[in-house]
């Protein structure tokens, strides 16, 4: 069975892009290779330059340490550590010094300045979701890989961390992929590609909510 049949995309730095299909469309599938969590069994994957699909395990490692950010459903957060040192981790399994301005900087980007001591356990879901995006940010990554990253919060607090996604997106020139199966989550972005039977079905650039749906409807969905 085919997962991807002669998909080819190219994703613009700075543009926030939202995946979208059927169940069992190829969504998560793109995902895992365009982050390099999986590799194809043909055709290639480039991130900028580098072409991941060719890198031993070990360098495919370094570039999703060093340039990769993943913001996944579950935070993925780990318990015993505070926000700050939450959203730290990335640079000490690194090995590198943290940038105490830039890192301060990003804290208050998504608005966490007063819950740097907290641990997650004291925080909402959408306050655990926003170390995630900041965790995913520390490094400075080329791009940001986002795997329904609103599937487990409340409507309004969904519209949060979205708009929070847009925004660093237009202020740091960062580069976004959502996978999600919600109109209203795709609409925060650039431009819609609609997977369908492992297929591409089509784009949408700068769509609402309405116009998403009523093409998920022509592909089955709902």
């Amino acid at each position: 069975m085919t997962a991807l049949d002669r998909v080819s995309i190219e994703l613009d730095k700075g543009s926030f892009t939202a995946i979208m299909g059927p169940s069992g469309s190829g969504k998560s599938t793109f995902l895992h290779l365009a982050a390099g969590l999986d590799r194809p069994t043909s055709g290639s994957v480039f991130l900028g330059a580098t072409e991941l699909s060719k890198l031993k395990d070990g360098a495919l490692s370094g570039i999703r340490r060093e340039r990769i950010g993943f913001v996944f459903q579950a935070y993925n957060l780990i318990p015993s550590l505070t926000v700050e040192q939450n959203i730290g981790l990335p640079l000490k399994l690194a090995g590198r010094r943290p940038n105490w301005a830039w890192q301060r900087q990003v804290i208050a980007a998504v608005g966490l300045t007063d819950r740097v001591t907290h641990r997650p356990s004291e925080l909402s879901g959408g306050q655990q979701q926003r170390v995630a995006i900041a965790r995913a940010l520390i490094t400075r990554p080329d791009a940001i890989f986002a795997d329904e990253p609103t599937g487990a919060l409340d409507t309004r607090t969904a519209r949060q961390v979205l708009q929070l996604l847009r925004d660093v997106v237009d202020r740091t020139g960062q580069t976004v992929l959502l996978v999600t199966h919600d109109p209203m989550a795709a609409s925060f972005a650039d431009r819609v590609v609609f997977l369908a039977d492992g297929r591409l079905a089509g784009s949408l650039d700068e769509p609402s909510a309405e116009a998403i749906a009523e093409r998920m409807t022509h592909l089955g969905e709902w």
